[in-house]
């Protein structure tokens, strides 16, 4: 008798209706145009805008390095010492070459001064006086011959210490001391790196929408064009983002006829001395472009290559569209290049999730 019952109250069960699950609509937006900056990459090399070859400018035995690899350095700093005695005794030489003609010429003035006043009483020649006064000339000449002689032996006692020409990191030193080295003999590059450099080539195409070219990177004119153009960023290999904006500097004038490019330089400032001169990177341009479809990434469907989009027809079913996409650096959104027009709706979250046909959009229920 239970097991009837307990049979006939599963029956009356069974006859009851279950809830009718409710459709829920995709979210969807409608195509539309904006203006928008879109960051455009190229590889670049960073270098110190003053990179300077040392070299010895006299011959002499290397007797003192004063710096270290990868130190950084003031202008005037002592980087290295060369054996100075034989230019210390060449100075002393010409110093006493510079007193024993200066003796000559007081001598020869004495000589010149006696003969003027005898000739004035007529007691000498005009012979004797033409011959003293050129005796006195003669004797002038070789005290400013004497003069140089010194002063290029003081010149020569200084070459003697190499100091820095820029302040900047040295580089490889391939010398040591007790070297003999000569003029033409590279001691060491270094890198005056407060200010960098960095070249790429950028395409004409942007260079039409972005950069006026200009003829010196001195030049009125273009350093008013390179103020009207964006900062750019400068990214390390390894993902970090240097943290000086740049400006463009200097732009060739002329196409590459292979390529399509401009050489461009950028300069960044490196008051830390940090990153190296010689340090590869990507220089990050923005570039503006006028009346962009833009959709967020969430509505791109990625199908092997191709990127797919669900374009929402009138009877409320999705199609899919292929469009040509371009990242616009912001992590969110994709500008469309082709494959959507204005006032077209398309499923945005949940794209991934539908099919060819599929009805996205149903009726709110009240």
């Amino acid at each position: 008798m239970l097991s009837l019952v307990l049979c006939c109250g599963l029956a009356a069960s069974c006859k009851k209706e279950r809830p009718k699950p409710t459709p829920t609509s995709y979210e969807t937006i409608t195509v539309a145009k904006t203006d928008i900056e879109i960051p455009i990459k190229f590889a670049a090399r960073l270098t110190g805008q003053s990179d300077v070859v040392i070299t010895p400018q006299v011959s002499g035995q290397l007797t003192q390095i004063c710096v270290s690899e990868g130190q950084q350095v003031k202008q005037g700093q002592t980087l290295f010492m060369i054996d100075s005695r034989n230019a210390e005794m060449d100075l002393k030489a010409a110093q006493a070459n510079l007193e024993a003609a200066q003796a000559q010429e007081s001598s020869a003035l004495l000589e010149y001064n006696s003969n003027k006043n005898l000739y004035e009483k007529k007691i000498v020649s005009s012979y004797m006086l033409s011959t003293s006064e050129n005796n006195y000339r003669k004797a002038q000449a070789s005290v400013s011959q004497a003069l140089a002689a010194v002063n290029n032996a003081n010149v020569r006692l200084g070459f003697c210490t190499i100091t820095a020409p820029v302040s900047g990191l040295i580089g490889e030193i391939p010398v040591t001391a007790g070297e003999q080295v000569s003029p033409g003999k590279q001691l060491t590059v270094l890198s005056g790196n407060t200010m960098l450099d960095a070249t790429f080539s950028i395409p004409e195409a942007v260079i039409v929408n972005n950069i006026k070219p200009g003829s010196k990177a001195d030049d009125k004119k273009a350093k008013r064009q390179a103020a009207d153009i964006p900062e750019v960023t400068f990214i390390l290999k390894n993902g970090t983002e240097y943290p000086y904006k740049g400006r463009v500097s200097s732009l060739t004038g002329v196409v590459d006829a292979n390529t399509g490019t401009l050489l461009c330089k950028a300069t960044f400032a490196n008051p830390d001395g940090l990153p190296l001169s010689g340090v590869q990177g990507t220089v990050v341009m923005p570039y503006s472009k006028k009346d962009v479809i833009v959709i967020p990434q969430d509505a791109v469907v990625r199908l092997q290559s191709k990127s797919i989009v669900y374009k929402v027809k009138p009877d409320s079913t999705a199609t899919a569209v292929t469009v040509t996409t371009q990242d616009v650096g912001n992590g969110k959104d994709f500008a469309i290049l082709s494959g959507l027009e204005v006032g077209d709706r398309i499923v945005t979250i949940g794209a991934n999730n539908v099919n060819e046909g599929q009805r996205v959009l149903f009726p709110t229920q009240k």
